[in-house]
């Protein structure tokens, strides 16, 4: 790996904490896939829908401090606070260090 990505995602939680939407688009991959399980389980794929889920994550779900950062195996795995509990996101990221797949949920 030519990056770190324990710093991608702290990168991440800092620009969703700030409610940067353009630098967190930016740290996608073009073909990059959001599964995400709050409030119903759902993909997101393409810019737009992309977009369009972060806007709504931003205003309804604004990010707090962070909890916990481990690294697993090729990925990284973050849990921060939101209005809603503990969240948890795990990464898998391409050759650039562009996230290529995000997964998230609540923590268990």
């Amino acid at each position: 790996m030519s990056f770190d990505p324990m710093a991608v995602a702290i990168d991440w939680l800092d620009a969703y904490r700030a409610g940067d939407l353009e630098a967190i688009l930016d740290m996608y991959a073009e073909d990059a896939v959001v599964h995400c399980g709050c409030g119903g389980a759902k993909t997101i794929t393409g810019r737009e829908a992309l977009r369009a889920y972060w806007v709504e994550r931003l205003r309804d779900y604004p990010a707090g401090k962070l909890d916990d950062l481990n690294l697993s195996q090729d990925s990284i795995i973050i849990s921060y606070s939101t209005s809603t509990g503990v969240m948890t996101a795990h990464f898998a990221f391409d050759a650039a260090g562009r996230i290529k797949e995000l997964s998230c949920g609540p923590s268990h």
